[in-house]
């Protein structure tokens, strides 16, 4: 089996499942609970906070567990719309976001929000200037995603918070959940007050992320009951998958101070390779692009037939993002871009992770090939 579909999900570290099952069996108490037992659980709970601070260079009080990629999101977006409603009403954010983001500003606008949605450049990335023009008095917040999940283009964050400076009314959330452990960001420096991670995008277990809130920001919570997590997001904490996302960050960092040149030869050879054969069109970027994806349209097929293609020889890859892989609508990322409509329906993406080699690669160039001549000798007849 060839697995580059990472962007949907990643494959737990063995260290990961070792960590949770441990805490799951011995140390499985209520960290709300006043009980030495309980206290443990607590305990376990902190360190893990703290590790994951000073792994992404922050404060462990702005550290803020929740089930996800999605809720960091709705969170960070609903939660800066309703704290802060009575100042303004107008968000900014691009035609590149994740459907959590994307819907989140939906139902926003059903209850009198204003949403400006920046078009990206032909490359798929968006500018500063290009925000600053659609700031009002009553702009609360801008999103930004780092790292595309389409097409792995990097958007300018460092840029786009300096500008934000000059508008310290202003909210800045990044969704990092690409990015995070592939592409280095210092969320001081980019002046970013919120920022979304994923635990299983990065060999975690699913339904653990982070919310990175900026000291001293307040947001409305979303979720009511015991007031946890310093009363921004009740209910019990998931110990073990908090421990196991701790454990699974330390390692995807230290994998990419080891391994990130590994991936970016492996990203390139790809990269050159599809762009050889007759037919196909490459969307990903060359230069400012996260090294782990490639976006690419197989002209005269649909994606999904070509991902299926590729699933019988074992390779495993997607059309655009995992949540809304199963729609039959072209990549709303990629029509943002101007692509046109029917190379947006025919668009897939390989995602890469730190245990990809090239010899994959290689086996993945050469069987993309043979499908393309496989599947059109098929149409012809």
């Amino acid at each position: 089996m060839i697995y580059f579909d990472n962007s949907a999900t990643t494959k737990p570290y063995k260290e990961v499942l070792e960590s949770f099952i441990k805490v799951s069996s011995e140390y499985f108490g209520n960290p709300s609970s006043l009980h030495e037992f309980g206290g443990k659980a607590e305990r376990l709970l902190m360190q893990a906070r703290e590790q994951i601070a000073h792994l992404l260079n922050v404060k462990h009080n702005e550290v803020y567990f929740t089930s996800g990629g999605t809720e960091s999101n709705n969170l960070a977006i609903k939660g800066t719309a309703l704290m802060h409603r009575k100042r303004g009403r107008h968000i900014i954010t691009t035609g590149l976001e994740h459907a959590s983001v994307k819907e989140a500003m939906d139902q926003l606008k059903e209850l009198g929000f204003s949403i400006s949605i920046i078009a990206p450049d032909k490359n798929g990335i968006v500018h500063a200037e290009d925000i600053e023009k659609e700031i009002t008095p009553e702009t609360i917040l801008v999103s930004v995603m780092h790292v595309n999940n389409e097409i792995g283009s990097i958007q300018p964050i460092k840029k786009i918070g300096e500008m934000l400076k000059k508008h310290s009314r202003v909210l800045f959330h990044v969704d990092n959940v690409q990015g995070i452990g592939k592409v280095p960001l210092d969320l001081y420096q980019a002046s970013v007050d919120l920022c979304t991670i994923s635990a299983h995008k990065f060999h975690g277990l699913k339904g653990n992320g982070v919310l990175f809130i900026r000291d001293g920001l307040r947001l409305s919570p979303l979720l009511s009951g015991g007031n946890q997590e310093w009363k921004m997001r009740s209910g019990t904490e998931n110990v073990a998958g908090i421990v196991a996302m701790a454990k699974a960050l330390r390692l995807t960092i230290n994998n990419m101070e080891r391994r990130l040149s590994q991936i970016i030869s492996i990203k390139r050879y790809i990269f050159e390779e599809m762009n050889k054969i007759e037919g196909i069109t490459v969307h990903t970027p060359e230069k400012n692009s996260a090294p782990h994806i490639v976006n690419f349209s197989i002209e005269g097929f649909k994606a999904e037939v070509f991902v299926h293609a590729l699933g019988e020889r074992g390779i495993y890859i997607s059309t655009t993002s995992a949540c809304s892989s199963k729609k039959a609508a072209a990549s709303s990322t990629l029509m943002a871009m101007g692509i046109p409509e029917k190379n947006a329906k025919s668009a897939v993406r390989i995602s890469l992770s730190y245990d990809s080699t090239m010899e994959e690669a290689e086996v993945f160039v050469e069987t993309v090939k043979e499908t393309v001549i496989r599947l059109r000798e098929v149409m012809k007849s």
